[in-house]
């Protein structure tokens, strides 16, 4: 009698990465976590201040993504999760993580306390674009530099060239 091995691919866990609703992000995890699969929702605590308060709130580190450790076999169950909207792909596939870029992740919040995610930039540097909120809405502009969350523009009004820092939010 021959004996033949199991796939092992397909019941091994690995790291995957599911794209979640707006704000569902905890929600989501706590759904993923009662079911009994290992789910991973970075926190990062923000300070919310109001006219009558301060809060101290845990926020998600990464916007509607969240990290689930599953096998193969186990990928429709999550992706039928409420809140769960899809598994990251790239190039057609599900994108999976390793163990040591989760540890990565852990150990950065463990140490550091001013931490943010930014995304990667929409925006290059040669783009013309238009400011669409404060002071300057409307005027027209080239990116000269990107830095973090914020871009240098160059405008040309008057017949001369002013350089200002606007949020990446309010250009497009």
């Amino acid at each position: 009698m021959k004996v033949i091995a199991a796939n092992n691919s397909n019941t091994q866990k690995r790291w995957m990465v599911v794209y979640t609703r707006s704000r569902w992000e905890k929600k989501a995890d706590k759904l993923l976590k009662n079911q009994g699969f290992t789910s991973f929702c970075p926190l990062i605590k923000n300070k919310n201040i109001w006219s009558d308060r301060t809060k101290i709130v845990e926020t998600p580190l990464f916007s509607s993504y969240l990290f689930v450790h599953i096998n193969k076999y186990e990928q429709e169950i999550v992706q039928q999760t409420p809140g769960i909207v899809n598994f990251v792909v790239h190039c057609n596939k599900p994108v999976v993580l390793d163990d040591l870029e989760i540890n990565r992740i852990h150990s950065i919040l463990a140490k550091h306390s001013n931490i943010e995610s930014v995304a990667i930039n929409r925006y290059d540097v040669g783009d013309k674009v238009r400011i669409n909120d404060g002071p300057l809405i409307d005027c027209k502009g080239e990116i000269l530099k990107i830095q973090g969350r914020s871009v240098l523009m160059v405008m040309e009004k008057l017949g001369c060239a002013l350089v200002i820092k606007v949020n990446q939010e309010n250009i497009h």
